[in-house]
């Protein structure tokens, strides 16, 4: 019986990315017959679809602070795949990713319709991306980005690299760091980081295995970029992250505020 409720919970999730490929088939045709297809609406439909993901997640949200209400530059540390859909439910959102999510099948297209940027590190085409990054930005449209470039355990940080931190000096509009952590049983959840050789069934699998965990998503105090060096950013939202991360855990004695998430203020 549980192995075939596990299998259930996956069935809904495909079910989920079934609904993303209509969507992006959608913004594919409207490209074909050259109608109307701006960033800001693939944002919002972007989050419609990460709002539906995050209810097949087995994830219960605890947010911590508040979600700013001019565009900005987000910074997060990275431990999943999830972590995309989870801050996508969150507000409209385009993100930065690896060139290689490009690849992957139907998540690297789906990614590609709605808006994501890829970069491939160390190719040297760092310059173009934050020219793109600059341009997105100056449209007032907010971008994601995970600036230690890989996933990692949830238990720290890795060093942030602050590059492509000069489109948010370039662009004018501050940093918002945000801190996520995964939480089993007031622990750091060694289920939910998607390192190494995982592979996404896999991953699923796992994941439908155990029971629902917690995850924190701090909105920590946005860093104001003029007349800031990169690489003083890049240290200044590393070190706010750190500090969540090792601090204790949060618990979440409040009302929830909409389907999966529980507002705490900080």
């Amino acid at each position: 019986m549980q192995r075939l409720r596990q299998y259930g919970r996956v069935v809904r999730v495909l079910a989920v990315v079934s609904l993303g490929l209509g969507m992006a088939s959608l913004f594919g045709l409207m490209e074909r017959l050259h109608l109307d297809s701006t960033m800001a609406r693939r944002q919002r439909w972007s989050q419609f679809f990460m709002t539906r993901l995050c209810a097949a997640l087995p994830f219960r949200v605890i947010l911590v602070g508040e979600v700013p209400a001019t565009p900005m530059l987000w910074v997060s540390n990275h431990v999943s795949w999830t972590d995309i859909a989870l801050l996508g439910k969150l507000t409209p959102l385009s993100f930065l990713s690896k060139a290689e999510v490009r690849g992957w099948p139907v998540a690297g297209w789906l990614a590609a319709k709605a808006g994501s940027l890829f970069i491939r590190r160390g190719a040297g085409d760092s310059q173009l991306v934050r020219q793109q990054m600059s341009r997105h930005l100056q449209q007032q449209l907010p971008l994601l980005m995970f600036p230690e470039g890989t996933t990692t355990d949830g238990r720290s940080v890795r060093t942030f690299h602050g590059r492509l931190l000069s489109a948010a000096i370039e662009s004018r509009v501050a940093l918002q760091p945000v801190a996520i952590r995964y939480l089993r049983n007031g622990e750091v959840d060694r289920i939910a980081p998607f390192i190494g050789n995982d592979d996404l069934l896999s991953h699923l699998l796992r994941l439908f295995s155990h029971e629902q965990a917690d995850v924190e998503i701090h909105l920590l105090e946005p860093i104001a970029c003029d007349r800031q060096e990169r690489a003083v950013l890049a240290y200044r939202a590393q070190e706010a992250i750190s500090r969540v991360l090792s601090g204790a855990p949060r618990h979440c004695r409040s009302e929830p505020a909409g389907a999966g998430i529980c507002v705490q203020d900080t």
